[in-house]
């Protein structure tokens, strides 16, 4: 007897049409205040609501599939955001970048955990894990703020779009010594005497120096397969663009067995990859390549983060939660954000929106699951909620402002370099 609704079948249907929408919604509402991100969470809250016979999306439940499927999320992204860097390395190309990283991030976790311990109730670990967790940038989920492929002119790749990008590649990594600072505290105690001093050995030196060597030897490996083998095993010949997702895995699996944090590496590769033979145009298949797989994830990821928040992720949300997740977004960033870029040559329009734009996404759920996944923390259903509801907000804001300001600030920018062009 033919089943009235047949799940199994209807997966298939709903991702077809997912995809499907993927490659359609940038050009159907590119003009309007809104991105694709925004609506696959509204259809993941839908579906999952409508009895269909789908399982429940529960992150708590399913704490290793949310871990290892956000993890691949973000290693790809990675790999993208280091491959359409066209900027040179250096410090003057690179400064706002060091500023968010250095200043930015640091401050915004102490003042993100003190509000979870301050307003919210957090105990200590608990507390220091919610800033650790919604450290990272994520502009994938807000296509506008990226910089474009690689290849162009890199004078044109404006401050906003590289800072934004170049900061989610690197702080994604660089959020994990706090994450672990988290762990160690809640295995071990609030007094540091017990775990400090490997901390600081472990997780902050030698996993960060791991991981950037790591990625520097990854990244020339793959540039001699890539560019400099015999003419019949050279693979630019051939146009093969999964070799963007072999050199992700190569260098996160590498540096991650000998310790090292596989994130910073996967960047790391990807920005030297892309500084070998710059002007080849094999850099564009492989970019190519790795924001398609990176857009699939962000679907299938974004549209479960819709069906989580309809299976009631949110519920545990207290007002207090919900108003340190909006002064975390709206307060605290692009203060933080905005001094910490004072004294750059970055023009203040352009300054503001780097401040504003600090999007949650799928580096914060990860955290969440991979901290869970290592140690008991208290009140683990509020914090999913606190870090949901989060990047929920930070999807729906930005994905809404991201198109407009970018389109003034273009706008502006023209303006500015019209004169000079006249050779006024």
């Amino acid at each position: 007897m033919l089943e009235v609704f047949d799940a199994h079948s209807l997966v298939y249907l709903l991702a077809g049409l997912a995809a499907l929408g993927g490659a359609l919604l940038p050009r159907l509402i590119g003009h309007l205040p809104a991105s694709p991100p925004m609506l696959f969470l509204v259809l993941g809250a839908v579906v999952f609501s409508l009895p269909l016979g789908f399982l429940a999306v529960d992150p708590i439940e399913q704490s290793k599939a949310t871990e290892y499927l956000t993890e691949v999320g973000v290693i790809v992204a990675l790999m993208g955001a280091g491959l359409k860097l066209d900027r040179p390395l250096g410090w003057s190309t690179w400064r706002p970048t060091v500023r968010l990283l250095a200043i930015t991030m640091p401050v915004t976790i102490g003042l993100s955990a003190l509000l979870g311990w301050w307003a919210v109730g957090l105990a200590p670990a608990t507390a220091l894990l919610r800033g650790a967790g919604l450290a990272p940038t994520d502009p994938v989920l807000a296509a506008d703020v990226q910089v474009g492929p690689p290849g162009g002119d890199p004078h044109e790749e404006d401050d906003l779009r590289f800072s934004l990008t170049s900061e989610a590649g690197l702080n994604d990594a660089l959020a994990f010594p706090f994450t672990n600072a988290a762990i160690a505290m809640a295995l071990a105690g609030t007094d540091p005497s017990g775990w400090l001093l490997e901390w600081l050995a472990i997780d902050v030196v030698y996993k960060l120096v791991v991981g950037m060597v790591g990625g520097l030897l990854i990244g020339r490996l793959l540039a001699v397969v890539v560019f400099r083998t015999p003419e019949q095993l050279r693979l630019v010949s051939r146009g093969e663009g999964f070799v963007a997702l072999a050199g992700t895995f190569l260098a996160y699996g590498a540096t991650e067995v000998v310790g090292g944090y596989g994130f910073l590496a996967v960047f790391v590769a990807a920005v030297v990859l892309r500084r070998s033979e710059e002007d080849h145009e094999f850099h564009e298949t492989l970019h190519d390549f790795a924001e398609q797989t990176e857009q699939l994830l962000m679907i299938a990821l974004v549209v479960l983060l819709g069906g989580a928040v309809a299976g009631g992720i949110l519920a545990p949300l207290t007002w207090q939660a919900a108003l340190a997740g909006l002064v975390l977004l709206f307060v605290v960033r692009p203060v933080v954000g905005w001094y910490s870029l004072a004294g750059t040559s970055t023009p203040s329009g352009e300054r503001a929106a780097i401040a504003f734009f600090g999007i949650r996404g799928i580096g914060s759920l990860y955290y969440l699951a991979y901290a869970l996944n290592a140690a008991t923390f208290s009140e683990a259903d509020l914090l999913w909620a606190m870090v949901a509801f989060t990047v929920v907000v930070s999807i729906v804001v930005h994905g809404t402002t991201a198109t407009v300001v970018t389109r003034r600030l273009d706008a502006a920018r023209e303006r500015r370099s019209a004169p000079a062009k006249m050779g006024v």
